[in-house]
């Protein structure tokens, strides 16, 4: 998951930076923006206006060419009238500035708040679905045609298993040993039972076939889910954090984004109605089929009930950020499993 982290100062020779562009002004105030899990950012207001600060962070998504990608498409679909924060231009024409061996992006600051599925009613979350497949619409038409992707395997019950017994073992040791390391326990024990249960349901492993614009494959934004996307009022004012833009099964973004959207974040059961109100807005916006979108809501499933990347931050790397989102999200997995038809229905039906 993409975003912005707490950072306590603000780059060096900030002035330096920001003269890299026409008309950004000198800085007043550099204030960190807490939000999100990867990359920093400050909000930053100069004599002339006020502007978004990133630097790029995480290996994976910070080399210029990477970037620049993500900059032209972003650019690109604004020119299409989407929602998508773009940055400015330096003086010298490029949107990624390298700077003390890092690089930066500086975009105008949006104001807007964040808004979780709880917050919209069904008519929002059908523009919320519409807005998705225009997305991938506008991706289709302002990228290149992408290359055939290396099909990505579902996961293997077989290697979960060891996952879950290492994670058991790290929980139980775990200390001080609090509510969350017996939640972690319980959710564990819960999810290797479901696996031996539904191993036989593990999705087959997709054929590998040239990506094209109307098929299953495509553009997508890569981390579509409420801390990236910004409403101003009733409406989305910017989509931000286009990192992981990149070709990937399209439905299985709009599963996902909506498995992030609409899950209720007590019990972790997901809002069917408003998810069949999301559903069916993308499916039309998007060209895609019901098959499509049930293959989607099917591999997505299993990845959810093999997935332990949250309780693989805190017991391994000792980075406890994504503590608040495992109690739904772990629910998730439990819920969705009793509930697959109804679900199914509501994405596909």
């Amino acid at each position: 998951m993409t975003g912005t982290a707490t950072e306590p100062h603000a780059p060096a020779s900030l002035s330096a930076l920001l003269h890299r562009y026409e008309d950004a002004g000198e800085p007043l105030t550099c204030e960190a923006v807490p939000r999100g899990l990867l990359n920093r950012g400050w909000r930053v207001t100069t004599t002339t206006g006020r502007y978004f600060l990133k630097e790029y962070v995480a290996a994976d998504t910070a080399e210029p060419a990477v970037i620049a990608r993500q900059h032209r498409a972003t650019r690109r679909l604004a020119g299409l009238g989407l929602p998508a924060a773009a940055p400015l231009r330096a003086a010298d024409g490029r949107t990624v500035t390298l700077h003390g061996g890092a690089g930066y992006a500086l975009f105008p600051w949006i104001d807007g708040t964040h808004r979780e599925g709880t917050d919209l009613d069904a008519e929002q979350s059908r523009r919320l679905g519409a807005l998705l497949g225009r997305v991938h619409t506008g991706l289709a038409h302002v990228q290149p045609p992408p290359a055939a992707a290396p099909p990505r395997p579902s996961a293997d019950p077989d290697r979960t298993h060891a996952d879950i017994e290492r994670l058991l073992d790290l929980a139980r040791a775990h200390r001080p040993h609090d509510a969350f390391d017996r939640l972690a326990e319980h959710r564990l024990l819960e999810r290797r039972d479901l696996l031996r249960r539904h191993a036989h349901r593990r999705p087959p492993d997709p054929s590998p076939a040239p990506a094209q614009a109307g098929g299953a494959q495509g553009w997508v934004h890569g981390d579509f889910h409420p801390l990236n996307l910004l409403y101003r009022g009733d409406e989305p004012a910017a989509i931000v954090d286009w990192d992981r833009l990149g070709v990937q099964p399209r439905a299985e973004e709009a599963v996902r984004a909506a498995a992030i959207f609409f899950v209720h974040p007590v019990d972790g059961r997901l809002d069917l109605g408003k998810v069949r109100a999301y559903a069916t807005a993308y499916r039309a916006a998007a060209g895609a089929g019901a098959a499509e979108v049930a293959a989607a809501v099917h591999r997505v499933w299993w990845e959810r009930v093999n997935d332990f990347w949250m309780l693989q931050w805190r017991y391994e790397h000792r980075d406890l950020r994504s503590d608040p989102l495992f109690p739904a999200t772990s629910a998730l997995a439990v819920w969705w499993t009793g509930e697959y038809d109804a679900v199914l229905d509501a994405f596909a039906g």
